[in-house]
């Protein structure tokens, strides 16, 4: 893969699995293009909630608006240009505040294969 330069804009973003809110992903780099992660947008419209266990480490940079994450009950709240670590294993809480939020994000190893994988073990 060479060197690219993506913008929300071109994110052909969609539901993720196994959540009903209206948050919306768009990976750009997966492992549908050879590389160890997986690169994307993320867009949360307002006062939405999604808890996880975390299948993969992940890297949330918010781009607009505001989010608040809690694990094991401590809340941290990020806006424009803060990054959220989240690590493998960690259960989560994603919380968007009144205006929504645009994150951009970074997992390792490719989100999608580790919840497939995940889904998988459970039946």
């Amino acid at each position: 893969m060479k060197v690219r330069k993506f913008a929300i804009s071109d994110a052909s973003l969609e539901r993720s699995p196994g959540q009903d809110g209206d948050i919306v992903v768009g990976n750009m780099v997966d492992q549908r293009h050879g590389g160890p992660i997986t690169i994307g947008f993320g867009r949360y419209a307002q006062s939405q909630s999604l808890e996880e266990t975390l299948v993969v480490d992940d890297v949330m940079v918010v781009l607009d608006g505001r989010l608040s994450v809690t694990n094991d009950g401590r809340t941290v709240t990020a806006g424009p240009g803060e990054i959220v670590y989240m690590p493998k294993g960690e259960t989560v809480t994603i919380r968007s505040h009144e205006q929504g939020a645009v994150t951009a994000y970074v997992t390792y190893p490719h989100w999608q294969e580790a919840h497939e994988a995940r889904t998988r073990g459970n039946r």
